[in-house]
């Protein structure tokens, strides 16, 4: 009875050792900081701002762009204006009040970042029901992969009459089978 006893004591004392002396797993990582993994070489020198006055519905969508001023980099113009399309503009309480805003986007070559500001312009005068700018470009490239998907997808047949299509020209001659089997290959 001594020796059953003496075995699960010595394999539970074995099995203890072996969890403590394992070592304990690294942390993940829960953020790639981009500005140490891009190259520096591909970031603009110096420093860069776009503005945009943006109409904004009662859910805080930005509709449309009303007018904006831009810097003399042409990328940085594009993916500023893209971003400002797709923005969501509400009070820090959640709250959305329509109306005309100014986003800011200033670049700044010594960090690395941009910063964006928002600044109501005037509350009101706009269309406080307009569909937000992001489900209008959505709406124009799903009508745009149904027109291009009817353009490559071939007509339905109609009738038996129908013209046939290409048809060869004069009198085809294929050789038998029994000339096939009796000729050489290449």
């Amino acid at each position: 009875m001594r020796t059953p006893l003496r075995a699960a004591l010595c394999a539970a004392l074995a099995a203890f050792t072996l969890l403590a002396a394992s070592p304990s797993p690294a942390p993940t990582p829960y953020r790639i900081d981009l500005t140490k993994i891009q190259p520096k070489s591909l970031l603009p020198k110096v420093p860069l701002h776009t503005e945009f006055i943006v109409a904004v519905n009662k859910l805080g969508q930005v509709t449309h762009i009303i007018s904006g001023k831009p810097s003399k980099d042409r990328i940085y113009n594009i993916q500023t204006a893209g971003n400002a399309l797709q923005a969501f503009i509400r009070t820090p309480d959640g709250k959305a009040i329509p109306g005309s805003y100014r986003l800011t986007y200033d670049y700044s070559p010594k960090t690395a970042r941009i910063h964006r500001d928002v600044a109501l312009v005037k509350a009101g005068g706009v269309d406080p029901n307009a569909e937000g700018a992001v489900y209008k470009m959505m709406d124009d490239v799903e009508k745009r992969a149904k027109a291009a998907k009817a353009a490559h997808t071939p007509a339905p047949e109609r009738s038996a009459a129908m013209t046939p299509g290409p048809q060869p020209s004069g009198t085809v001659h294929l050789p038998s089978l029994q000339q096939i089997i009796k000729t050489p290959p290449p």
